[in-house]
Formats: C-alpha cells, sequence, structure tokens
C-alpha cells in the first residue's frame, strides 16, 4: 500500500503504559488538530508497554485515521521514544508532547502561529506557570536549568521541557546527530534554529501515574551534563590542583614547625585530609568512568530502539500485529506475526 500524502504536521506522541490517560489524550488532541484546517498525523510512540496502551491505541486508530502508531519492541526512554518518532514523521512541522497531558495540546496552534508570525524553526512552549507541580519539581528544575547554563547550555530556554514544535529541516538536523545519549531539550537549542516562544500554564497529570521516577531524572541530569560539557572533567582537574596547593602548604608548614622547635599536634588533620582527597579521587574516577562508558556505549554502536511495527502501511487496526500481540500476551506464540518480526534498529 502506498504511504499517504505527506502531512503539514506532525504530533509526536511518547508513551510508556498510559492506558488511564490515552481516552482523554485523544479526546482532547483530535479536536484541537481538526480545527486546523491542515493536512497531519499524530505518530504515537508506545514505548514498549505491557498495559492496555497498545489495544487502546488500535481501537483509536478505527476512529482516526490520522493516527499512526509506532511500537517499540521494548522500553528504550523517553528520549529515545521522541527521537523515533522524529525520525518516522514525515510532517513540514513536527511538534512533539508528552501523553500525560501536563501539556495542553490547545497550545499547538499557537505554536504553529507563532513560527509563521516570527519567522522560527522551533517553538518552544514556555512553562509560565508550574503552580500544579510539586515543591521539590520545582526547585529540582530551576537547579538543573540553572547548572546547565553555568557549564555552556545559555540557548535553552528556561522552564521548557519537550513540548516544541519543530521545523523540517530542524528535525532532520536532530536526526543527523550521531549521539546515542541525546538529551533533546539542550540539543535542539544548540543547533542554533531561529526561535520563538509560547507560554502556558502546565497542569497536573490528569490521569495515571507518573513514569518519570527520581532514578530517571538524576539519569537525565547526568547525560545532561557528559552529553553536553567537559566541565565535571575540568573539574577533577581544578580538584587535583588544589589538592597538590594544599599537600605543599602542609608540607611546608610541617617543615617550619620542626624548624623552629614546634610540633606538629595529632594525627586528626592528617586523617581528614587523607580521607578528603580520597573521596575526591573516587569521585574524579567515577566522572571519568561515566565519560569513557560513553565513549564505549558508542563504539558499540547498538541500536538505542527497535521499531516493532509502524502502522503507516497497514490497512486497518483489524491487521495491525500491535493489536494481535496485545491480545494475544507477550508470552504466547501468537504475539509475533510472521509479518511483525522484522525489527528495524535505529540509532540516536
Amino acid at each position: 500500500m502506498p504511504s499517504p500524502a505527506r502531512p503539514v504536521l506532525s504530533v509526536v506522541v511518547p508513551m510508556f503504559e498510559e492506558e488511564d490517560v490515552l481516552p482523554l489524550l485523544v479526546a482532547r488532541l483530535r479536536p484541537v488538530l481538526d480545527g486546523l484546517g491542515e493536512a497531519y498525523e499524530v505518530v504515537a510512540v508506545d514505548d514498549g508497554s505491557r498495559d492496555a496502551t497498545p489495544v487502546l491505541l488500535a481501537s483509536a486508530r478505527r476512529r482516526w485515521p490520522q493516527l499512526r502508531v509506532l511500537r517499540l519492541r521494548a522500553n528504550a526512554g523517553h528520549q529515545a521514544a521522541i527521537s523515533a518518532g522524529l525520525a518516522a514523521a514525515r510532517g513540514d512541522w513536527v511538534v512533539t508532547l508528552d501523553a500525560d497531558l501536563q501539556d495542553p495540546p490547545e497550545v499547538v496552534p499557537q505554536m504553529l502561529e507563532a513560527a509563521r508570525a516570527h519567522d522560527a524553526d522551533v517553538v518552544y512552549g514556555v512553562r509560565t506557570d508550574r503552580s500544579a507541580d510539586s515543591a521539590f519539581k520545582r526547585h529540582t528544575a530551576r537547579a538543573f536549568y540553572a547548572g546547565m547554563r553555568a557549564i555552556g547550555a545559555k540557548d535553552a530556554p528556561d522552564a521548557a521541557g519537550d513540548y516544541r514544535l519543530m521545523s523540517r529541516a530542524t528535525v532532520e538536523a536532530v536526526n543527523a546527530l550521531p549521539e546515542e545519549h541525546r538529551v533533546l531539550r539542550l540539543v535542539v537549542p544548540a543547533l542554533g534554529f531561529p526561535s520563538a516562544t509560547v507560554g502556558y500554564a502546565r497542569a497536573a497529570r490528569a490521569a495515571g501515574r507518573s513514569k518519570y521516577p527520581l532514578s530517571r531524572m538524576v539519569r537525565l541530569t547526568v547525560d545532561s551534563v557528559t552529553g553536553f560539557s567537559l566541565a565535571p572533567l575540568r573539574l577533577a582537574t581544578w580538584f587535583g590542583l588544589g589538592g597538590f596547593v594544599l599537600a605543599v602548604g602542609l608540607l611546608a608548614y610541617a617543615l617550619v614547625a620542626k624548624a623552629t622547635g614546634h610540633t606538629v599536634a595529632g594525627w586528626t588533620s592528617t586523617v581528614v585530609i587523607v580521607a578528603a582527597f580520597g573521596a575526591l579521587q573516587l569521585l574524579s574516577l567515577g566522572i571519568m568512568g561515566e565519560y569513557v562508558g560513553r565513549i564505549y556505549s558508542t563504539l558499540q554502536r547498538r541500536p538505542s530502539y527497535y521499531v516493532a511495527h509502524d502502522s503507516l502501511h497497514e490497512t486497518s487496526a483489524e491487521h495491525d500485529p500491535t493489536v494481535r500481540a496485545a491480545q494475544d500476551g507477550p508470552d504466547r506464540p501468537g504475539a509475533r506475526p510472521e509479518h511483525a518480526r522484522q525489527d528495524v534498529p535505529h540509532r540516536t
């Protein structure tokens, strides 16, 4: 079956086990996009969900021809799922939108309008009101962006997450990047395309629970720092220089004390200094290990994700192996129909 005509707008929606919020997402997103009066597609990236998300997506696709389901073989992570959607999106403009409805779909028309009015290639959704977020989330987000600016990520807008609109040129530039561990909220601004912003009030999650626990937030921060800057390595160097200067100073103090007949008191200060510098050495080794690990991972050239199925060429949801796999269950023979076994590896 030939591919449908290229749409003006693609909306990439990564999701992982979002059975609770998916019906609400469809109910809010479809009227917004239908009201644009332009050809569009919605690329729902199912990041290896094991709940009813695949079945709900197939059911929605029967009623919504513009919905396209891209199913990943296993959970690859939020940033990799967005990258998969960007690689698959065909629109002249591409919006990335999380499924939890904290970022309102109703802002999409404003983004398109801002892009055309300001001749911008990127329009960032900026959270002007985060009162619905917890105090912990607000403070950690503020610290994250302050830290990123301190190490050189000065182009990343404050309070802008992954809700953005990008031109086809921007998307192709992102897809061409060789990085395996992309943090798109830093990578996209670093490309230097003309940009604009649209403000909105961030809402509470519409349903379900967050799939982004503290451990993933820490991982995102580590990927952001090590993928964008050499500052941690330079910091380790400064630790070493500082330790050397301190050691020389202590040696001079000990020699002067001995020459003047004074006794250097106790071992407490020595033990504390040795312990402190031992900890700094381990920290420095950990920082270097993180960078070496990233190099090793890149050299392995393993795919960041596998596309198990793309519904673009399916004539109906009944023939969609996504739905058949979900109905049969992941551990039964029927879960992998013959025409769904051709996994497509991708690197980001």
